[in-house]
Formats: structure tokens, sequence, C-alpha cells
């Protein structure tokens, strides 16, 4: 009988320790500098990005580059150019060939 009882802890504790590290693995991929209880507010990529191409001589693949820098960034810099310093991880994003990729 004690045996019984001593593995049903085991089997509990285990469980608790594995749900824990379940927590801790998601936590730092979720990682933020924002405290955890203010809600992030989606941004508008479409539009920000519509503003941004909007002198592009190529819009479209202007706005599927800054739609993708928005998306991972949750930021565009104001105007159609320049401005990077506003948003420091749209200004840091590179391609394969360590080019800038976001406009």
């Amino acid at each position: 009988m004690a045996i019984s009882k001593a593995l049903i802890s085991l089997v509990v504790l285990s469980l608790l320790v594995l749900d824990l590290a379940q927590a801790v693995q998601t936590n730092q991929g979720t990682s933020s500098t924002l405290p955890s209880t203010t809600p992030v507010k989606p941004m508008d990529c479409g539009g920000a990005c519509a503003g941004r191409c909007s002198l592009s001589s190529r819009p479209n693949l202007c706005k599927r580059a800054c739609g993708t820098c928005c998306a991972k960034c949750q930021c565009v810099p104001p105007g159609t150019s320049g401005n990077l310093e506003a948003c420091s991880c749209y200004a840091t994003m590179t391609t394969r060939d360590k080019k800038r990729k976001c406009p």
C-alpha cells in the first residue's frame, strides 16, 4: 500500500515538473520588454506599409517586404524613407546577403 502511494506521488510530481518545464520553455520564446500585464495592440501593417511605400518605384515589392518586417517588429518608421531610428528592429533586419531587408 505504501509503495502504491509513493508511486502515485512520484507520477504526480513528474507531471508537475514537466508542466513547469513546458511553461518556462514557452515563456522564453515570447519574451518581451513590456510587462506581461500590458496587452500589445496589433499594428495595422497594411496601412502603415501603404504609406511607407507610396512613393516607391516598385510598390508591390516594397509593401511585401514592409509587411514582413512590420509583422515581425510591430512597427514601421514614419515617412516614405529614412527615420529608421524610430524602429530599431525594422532597421536591423537583413537578407541572406546582409542587405537591409526593410524599405
